[in-house]
């Protein structure tokens, strides 16, 4: 069982940059297929191996939530609190350089979710954000080559807040005026009428709020892609040599000239964009211009990779863009915990054998598979064996 003596205060678990950090303990409480389980772990590589729908992917999940507060399977948190029960309970023990850390997080759908550290609860579970980050791949990231943009803007804003986890607040500030600001226009737009003067001066509250709230979003965005492109480009390079190149550029809703990254000029941009998109945006009950609408174009070669990329090409490419944000968390400082949830079983023998190359120097890799024989042998460590919601370790 995990004990947490000798856990440090927040304040300093927080000050301390580049050490070594993994995940020692998880123990789960009615979460997802779980009612509980206590699973210890060590720093290198853990496998987690059984048949599929014996609950692999719902520990490594859990691990994954305890540092994004999400899921990469579930849109809500109601899926994650096992049937009949009125909330999960999800506890890491995290070391970071030696020293202990308990984080604790309640999930109550329909509520507010809470969080505790070192047993003491904090004011809102954003505040323990950043104290564990992880980075996961699993086959639901094939969307973020071939679906929507929205699953792109996603990948950047999780980014983001794993880098610097205020960013959690600008996105929620974002989220709420552009709803505001929509229901706004739908409503205009539903009386089919010129608006009348008190509904514009509203309308121009909101249109400062958003350029101010998008200018931040955009400017980290900006600067974020800068920094990820070459890494995502070095990594799909090294997945897939002799191919096409691997890129990748960030689009706005501004237009297509190169934008600064300077907060006040991207709110002078966006305001103006608004104010001209005003009319359409009357007509049609929805916000056009802003980082809602904007886009992470990938590239391989001289096409666009969604809807020219092959299977194993698209496969690489979102490897690529997983291991290049694991390449830039681990430049910030700690290492992260790398999570890859079957993927395997889906890459010819080169590309898993160079996969498992690139990731087995990290300080904490977890793996989960079907069979034993889909994990290189040059990833060897701890493993457990899954079934029917137990996990034995071997």
């Amino acid at each position: 069982m995990w004990t947490d003596a000798g856990v440090w205060p927040m304040w300093l678990w927080k000050a301390l940059r580049s050490c070594l950090v993994h995940v020692a303990h998880l123990s789960l409480q009615d979460f997802r297929s779980y009612p509980t389980a206590e699973v210890g772990l060590e720093p290198g590589v853990t496998t987690f191996v059984g048949p599929n729908g014996q609950g692999k992917t719902n520990l490594v999940e859990a691990i994954a939530y305890v540092a994004s507060h999400g899921s990469h399977r579930a849109a809500t948190d109601a899926p994650l609190v096992r049937h009949g029960a009125p909330r999960a309970i999800v506890r890491a023990g995290v070391v970071k350089d030696d020293r202990k850390a308990l984080i604790e997080l309640e999930i109550n759908p329909g509520k507010a979710n809470r969080a505790r550290l070192n047993r003491s609860p904090v004011p809102r579970p954003r505040e323990i954000l950043g104290m564990l980050r992880t980075v996961l791949f699993a086959p639901e990231d094939l969307s973020l080559v071939k679906g929507d943009p929205g699953e792109r803007r996603r990948f950047m804003d999780e980014l983001l807040t794993a880098r610097a986890p205020r960013f959690a607040g600008v996105r929620s500030d974002y989220d709420r005026v552009l709803k505001q600001r929509n229901a706004l226009l739908k409503s205009a737009a539903a009386h089919r009428r010129s608006p009348g003067p008190e509904v514009l001066a509203t309308l121009d509250v909101w249109d400062s709020h958003l350029a101010r709230t998008g200018a931040e979003l955009l400017a980290a965005r900006l600067s974020l892609v800068d920094a990820l492109r070459p890494l995502v480009v070095r990594a799909y390079a090294e997945l897939a040599p002799g191919g096409d190149a691997a890129d990748l550029s960030y689009k706005s809703s501004l237009g297509d000239g190169e934008l600064s990254t300077d907060r006040g000029q991207l709110a002078e941009q966006l305001l103006a964009a608004v104010g001209e998109s005003r009319k359409q945006e009357l007509d049609r009950g929805v916000s056009l211009i802003g980082p809602h609408r904007d886009e992470l174009v990938l590239r391989l070669g001289e096409l666009p990779a969604r809807g020219y990329a092959s299977h194993g090409e698209s496969w690489s490419f979102a490897l690529g863009l997983r291991l290049g944000a694991f390449d830039l968390l681990r430049a910030d400082g700690d290492d992260p915990v790398l999570i890859l949830d079957d993927v395997f079983a889906e890459l010819d023998t080169g590309r898993r054998d160079r996969l498992a190359g690139m990731v087995a120097p990290a300080e904490q890799v977890l793996i989960t598979a079907a069979v034993p024989v889909d994990v290189p042998a040059e990833l060897t460590g701890g493993s457990y064996t899954v079934s029917d919601g137990e996990v034995v370790r071997n």
